[in-house]
């Protein structure tokens, strides 16, 4: 893997597969589709509540129950229990295209007309299914349907236009219904019994009555294209919605037997699902266009209005770019829409308004399409002028006008600019000064002209006088760009023409000539270094100061369509037709890495701490994520002095952050773990995920770790008032008495022989002299010391809660016995001095820093009874360590420390004094300390 490893993709709100709908207490939860993986909203807010992992192929077909989601992918049904995989059904020989949950049942068709029905409690790997029926031959399946009150009975739609009604239980055909001539495509059952509603390819809803075979009315789309989603009222209201494949929602009137309403402008795109909530007047409905919306029934005239929706680009974005600190990423597309996507939230992303589009649409009586502003092909924006003034300037499609937008409020600003020359022709490119006043244009026929944001006003052109035709260039211009202090202004022509402006006279300073028409342009500010990209594929550096080319770089097989700096100028991105991404370094001058991806990529952008990377391709409506991993690693992906020449495959982020397809090999859900768990295995499990230099936290609650230092203040804050009293009557049970292992053991009875006595005797004189028994705790301790890997007992002590840890603290403290005197009779000197092994390793490692923090404090407080640790190391050969106990004595000498800052070091740990004994000796002491917050860098005692 090169530097940018594959992270997620946003904007994918749904895809073309129904939705599933299912209540859970009092709230309803929406599953849908977003190619390879499925999503859950909750309906209350339309807000994201759950993502499922990437799956190996596209999803065909949804369904769910409780905490369970099937999802059929190929010729597979995966089951979910929340976002974690529990099993795979693979009996089906070709692709699955619909699931029905049936009471404790799915029902699956494939394309063949095979139908397997699966049960899904007690649910096991590779469960076999309970049942196979073999549809016809020359019965394609289309849809399917159980209708109310039809006992083990679904309905069945084919392609052919025949519908058959199936008896599950028994597996047999009860009755074939013939048709109307039309492929069907959607079924749905009414609250009338023996009902159903029938959405056909020509236009047509038919509701047929199936006890009698007979059909009680049909009503036509007035536009064209087939029947896609349909679905009944239930709150009272005899109403019947029916989406089209041209996006039109059409809701009919079953009492009056005609079309009461029309939406139009439903969609973009051809309605995939309706449903509406169970006795409620709202309606949601999604379609292919990247959306799913909720219409709600509470007019006066019963027209719906739109309640909330969530949607993203219904066509793949042409322009992408981070924006603010980098969290969130300006994109537009050529679904003429400017959307502004969060990449840590998704309910935060959303599409700057145009200013009223539903409401002039339908009052013009045109599609929003044709309303909104053409596509934009280029846009800068100025993040100082957020909030006060307009801030972003857009230009589009073969239009002669800019636009400006206000950010703060996403809104379409007042302004227009609109430049004039004699010919009104194109914007083409566009920019915005450092101090966020003027925006500068430049135009197809070659005008450069320059405005004020705040007015809208020209504030004059830049003409080349030596031109023929008094304006900037000969030809198209390509990119225009400002220095970081309004001195300059650098435009480039289509005929390979650089020209250097005085941005406050206008006038021409120089010249440079690139020999080839410049199709890109993009400046860095920083370094006044410009790239350019030329019809030849060759990437040119020029410095604008010193009016030279001093970078050349050449890989590119086809056309480039991309460029980008990083935010300190050091490296150089690339992005071409041929598929491919290359990293190039500018100090170097040499390519670092190159990547190559199946769909070629339109558009990219680099975040301001250069730790994700934004990408768009060609025919995909979504934002792609990459994650730096020079970033996040300590061990570096790239020598600098790599040439970098080799191109690897690498696949597009999924939806999902999370791969899987096996249940029981989970991946991690952020890239830094990620990126560790594909680490060389042989490689340091505690070096490989760590910046160098710098500490890695445990993350773990605040709470947890804070608990341990002030353990003694929550005791005395938690001891009760009052102590317990006894009831006056105790309740009748069976005797018990107390255990630490927290079992119930009954208390035997009083009638016990002599000779029971004299064996429990024997039992507890036997006990007295068994060894020094480890703990759990100490024997995880010992262990790791022999293994060297101490990753398990970490693991062991941070699931431990702080009382618990402080026990197993305490039973290390040092025992005064005369009779044992030598330390190898004293099993709790080895017991220390391996946790002290411990803390050195961990220490020196800088993981989980805050915590071993506080565990090393616990540790000095309860084992060694401590009440201030002073170290005072001065530029002296001796250093002297005061230990205060509670008798206020020792105060030894020891050689000096050699700490690793090279400066003086005071390391204090106060904690109240816990035990009235003598002084614990040290015959050698290392203590190495941070001179600016004072925690233990490293620690070493050998007691005598």
């Amino acid at each position: 893997m090169g530097i940018f490893e594959p992270f997620r993709a946003i904007g994918y709100i749904t895809t073309g597969v129904p939705f599933t709908v299912q209540r859970l207490g009092t709230e309803t939860f929406v599953t849908v589709s977003v190619g390879k993986a499925w999503q859950i909203y909750d309906c209350a807010k339309l807000t994201l509540v759950l993502v499922g992992p990437q799956l190996p192929k596209k999803i065909r077909a949804l369904a769910c129950y409780r905490d369970y989601t099937f999802a059929a992918y190929g010729n597979s049904i995966g089951v979910f229990k929340r976002a974690h995989q529990v099993a795979t059904w693979s009996r089906h020989t070709e692709k699955v295209n619909s699931l029905l949950l049936f009471g404790e049942h799915i029902i699956s068709i494939d394309v063949k007309g095979n139908l397997f029905i699966w049960e899904y409690k007690g649910i096991e790997k590779n469960l076999a299914p309970v049942g196979h029926i073999l549809l016809e031959e020359k019965f394609s399946p289309s849809c399917i349907v159980h209708p109310d009150t039809y006992l083990n009975k679904v309905l069945i739609g084919s392609h052919e236009g025949s519908v058959q009604l199936w008896n599950i239980s028994t597996k047999k055909k009860l009755y074939e219904f013939k048709g109307w001539n039309s492929s069907i495509h959607c079924f749905v059952s009414s609250p009338a019994l023996d009902v159903v509603a029938v959405g056909c390819a020509d236009g047509k809803v038919h509701l047929h009555n199936l006890r009698y075979d007979e059909e009680v009315v049909t009503f036509t789309h007035s536009t064209r294209g087939a029947v896609t989603a349909l679905s009944f009222r239930t709150d009272g209201q005899p109403l019947l919605a029916s989406g089209g494949s041209s996006g039109v929602l059409s809701i009919w009137n079953l009492e009056k037997r005609r079309l009461q309403m029309v939406i139009r402008e439903a969609h973009d795109s051809s309605i995939i699902s309706l449903h509406y909530f169970a006795n409620e007047p709202v309606l949601m409905s999604s379609a292919a266009d990247n959306s799913i919306k909720m219409w709600i029934f509470d007019t006066t005239d019963g027209d719906p209005r739109l309640l909330r929706f969530r949607s993203g680009h219904s066509a793949p974005p042409l322009c992408v770019r981070f924006y603010g600190n980098g969290r969130h990423i300006l994109s537009a597309g050529q679904d003429r829409a400017f959307r502004l996507f969060s990449i840590i939230q998704d309910q935060q992303s959303r599409e700057l308004s145009q200013r009223h589009v539903s409401k002039r649409a339908k009052k013009l009586k045109v599609k929003e399409e044709e309303i909104k502003l053409k596509p934009v092909i280029a846009f800068d924006f100025a993040e100082i002028r957020e909030r006060d003034w307009c801030n972003v300037v857009t230009c589009h499609m073969d239009t002669p006008r800019a636009y400006v937008w206000r950010l703060q409020n996403f809104v379409l600003g007042e302004h227009i600019l609109t430049p004039s020359p004699e010919n009104p022709t194109p914007v083409k490119s566009c920019c915005i000064s450092a101090c966020g006043n003027f925006a500068v244009l430049g135009m197809e026929v070659g005008w450069i002209e320059r405005f004020n944001l705040q007015s809208g006003i020209s504030r004059g052109g830049y003409v080349d006088i030596s031109e023929a035709r008094s304006c900037a260039h000969d030809g198209e211009v390509v990119g225009v760009a400002c220095d970081a202090t309004n001195s300059l202004m650098i435009s480039a022509g289509y005929h390979g023409d650089i020209k250097v402006w005085d941005f406050k006279g206008r006038e021409l300073r120089s010249r440079l000539e690139v020999g080839c028409p410049v199709v890109k342009f993009v400046y860095h500010r920083t370094n006044g270094l410009l790239a350019t990209v030329a019809e030849d594929m060759i990437l040119r550096l020029f410095d604008v100061v010193a009016l030279r080319m001093v970078r050349k770089f050449e890989g590119h097989t086809d056309r480039v369509t991309d460029l980008c700096f990083s935010e300190d100028g050091k490296w150089l991105l690339s992005s071409s037709m041929d598929g491919s991404l290359r990293i190039w370094d500018v100090i170097f001058a040499r390519q670092i890495d190159a990547m190559h991806v199946d769909v070629s990529i339109t558009a990219l952008s680099l975040s301001p701490n250069m730790d994700i990377l934004a990408t768009s391709h060609v025919d995909q409506n979504g934002v792609y994520l990459w994650v730096n991993q020079a970033m996040f690693s300590g061990v570096s992906h790239v020598h600098p002095y790599a040439s970098g020449k080799e191109v690897v495959s690498v696949q597009l982020p999924a939806v999902s952050s999370k791969e899987g397809s096996e249940p029981e090999n989970e991946e991690s859900d952020h890239p830094h773990e990620r990126q560790s768990q594909n680490k060389d295995a042989v490689s340091s499990p505690h070096f490989s995920h760590q910046i160098p230099d710098l500490v890695t936290l445990s993350m773990l609650p605040k709470s947890q770790w804070q608990s341990l230092i002030n353990l003694d203040i929550i005791k005395v804050r938690n001891k009760p008032i009052e102590p317990p009293k006894k009831p006056e009557k105790a309740p009748f049970f069976l005797p018990s008495v107390p255990s630490f292992s927290g079992e119930i053991l009954f208390k035997p009875s009083d009638v016990n022989t002599e000779e029971d006595k004299d064996t429990r005797g024997d039992e507890a004189a036997r006990s007295m002299r068994k060894p020094y028994l480890p703990s759990p705790f100490l024997e995880l301790l010992q262990s790791a010391v022999e293994m060297k890997n101490f990753s398990s007992f970490t693991d062991y002590i941070k699931g431990l809660s702080p009382s618990s840890l402080d026990m197993e603290l305490r039973m290390l403290q040092i025992i005064d016995d005369d009779d044992l005197q030598e330390p190898e009779q004293r099993p709790e000197l080895h017991s220390i001095e391996l946790l002290l092994d411990y803390f050195i390793h961990e220490i020196s490692c800088r993981n989980n820093f805050e915590f071993i923090q506080a565990v090393i404090r616990l540790f000095l407080k309860v084992t060694c009874g401590f009440e201030n640790l002073i170290l005072v190391t001065s530029g002296q050969d001796d250093s002297k360590l005061t230990i205060p106990d509670a008798l206020g004595r020792s105060t030894i000498s020891m050689r000096r420390m050699d700490c690793d800052f090279k400066k003086s070091s005071t390391c204090i740990l106060p904690g109240p004094a816990l035990r009235n004994t003598r002084p614990l000796i040290f015959t050698d002491l290392h203590v190495t300390s941070c001179d600016s917050c004072g925690s233990i860098l490293c620690c070493n005692m050998k007691f005598g």
